[in-house]
């Protein structure tokens, strides 16, 4: 059936981005990634994901927790200890976003060397090298969170 034909597949474009919004972003990425090791505490994502504040770690434990991708479970001890982990659900994304990490990993060199070689191509290498600096630690700690 393509996308144009009735049913379930006609809808699934439109649908699809709304998960991708959910789980195409740097920080879901992340979080799923060091979730897939096993159940965490708030604080050791934080320290597990460079470049990640409180606020942003905390709405996107509760996206996911919302979407169904994590489970928060809050245990009543003082003081209040509460653990992540991924749903069976989020569990299957985790082949997929392991391989989008391992892809990154394994092209960040290709991918700086690709945006100096356009850099040098465009003309305004001043500007473009600032960009491509700016970009390539944003890299840098991608590379770092990934590990």
């Amino acid at each position: 059936m393509t996308a144009t034909e009735g049913g379930k597949h006609a809808e699934s474009p439109c649908r699809a981005r709304e998960v991708f919004a959910r789980v195409g972003d740097k920080w879901s990425v992340s979080v799923i990634h060091l979730l897939g090791s096993g159940t965490m505490r708030f604080t050791e994502l934080r320290r597990g994901i460079d470049g990640i504040s409180q606020r942003m770690l905390a709405v996107t434990l509760r996206g996911l927790e919302r979407d169904g991708i994590i489970s928060r479970t809050m245990y009543p001890v003082i003081p209040p200890r509460v653990d992540y982990s991924l749903t069976p659900m989020g569990r299957t994304l985790l082949t997929t976003i392991t391989n989008l990490v391992d892809w990154a990993d394994d092209h960040l060199d290709d991918i700086v060397r690709a945006r100096a070689a356009y850099d040098l191509r465009s003309g305004d290498t001043a500007d473009a090298a600032a960009d491509t600096a700016a970009k390539g630690s944003d890299l840098t700690g991608w590379e770092a969170e990934a590990r």
